[in-house]
């Protein structure tokens, strides 16, 4: 392969626990492996009826998986998080609205829009807080590091037609890539596409970029036998 930059894009909803672990890896990897991490705040409703898919907790056994799924790929991950008790919770519209407000905002860089959606995974799937209202809203960004002006410009953004568009733009693009769920990655090398789904399919993610897969903590020291 080519030593050029590749360029790693993740959509994804804080709705998705997949997407957590997804985002947590790549973000560890993003020294490691020669990538430029974009992210990409969609709407997973929006790709779930676009696509003609069905939410997962509208199959029992499938949901029954997915509980126990998560707690060993929890464990695995090193990405602590529990079930909440009403899997019908509101959907993340009003939080993805707030996340690609920032995302306009930060246009230099990512490192806000990094803090702000581990800050929204964490209380979605780890405290189990609200984070359709405001009030949590400004509370997840001021814990993420987000000045009170800042916050407030932010969640005065969200609620704009432009973000309002721009959230339906990249949810849009997603389903141009044939996405049906979270965590959707794509891959893109001298030119060339190749999407992956899932927070599974990072070995053979490596396989396609060139890239050695370590482990979901590269930097971590290995044992000595």
């Amino acid at each position: 392969m080519s030593s050029s930059r590749k360029v790693v894009e993740l959509f994804y909803d804080v709705v998705s626990p997949y997407s957590w672990l997804a985002f947590e890896v790549l973000c560890r990897y993003r020294n490691v492996w020669n990538i430029d991490l974009k992210f990409k705040p969609a709407f997973l409703p929006g790709v779930i009826y676009g696509s003609g898919n069905q939410p997962a907790g509208m199959n029992p056994s499938k949901l029954t998986y997915i509980v126990s799924d998560l707690t060993l790929l929890s464990e695995y991950f090193g990405v602590p998080m529990f079930r909440p008790s009403d899997l019908s919770d509101k959907d993340t519209l009003s939080a993805m609205r707030f996340v690609t407000a920032l995302a306009e905002k930060e246009k230099e860089g990512d490192m806000l829009v990094e803090r702000v959606s581990r800050e929204l995974w964490k209380r979605k799937w780890r405290t189990h807080q609200d984070i359709t209202q405001p009030a949590s809203l400004t509370e997840a960004g001021l814990k993420a590091g987000l000045s009170a002006n800042v916050v407030k410009e932010i969640l005065s953004l969200s609620k704009s037609q432009p973000i309002k568009d721009k959230l339906k733009s990249v949810t849009q693009e997603a389903l141009e890539y044939k996405c049906f769920g979270f965590p959707f990655i794509v891959c893109q090398v001298n030119g060339k596409a190749k999407v992956f789904f899932g927070s599974d399919r990072f070995e053979l993610m490596a396989y396609f970029m060139g890239e050695k897969w370590m482990g979901p903590h590269p930097n971590k020291p290995t044992a000595h036998m």
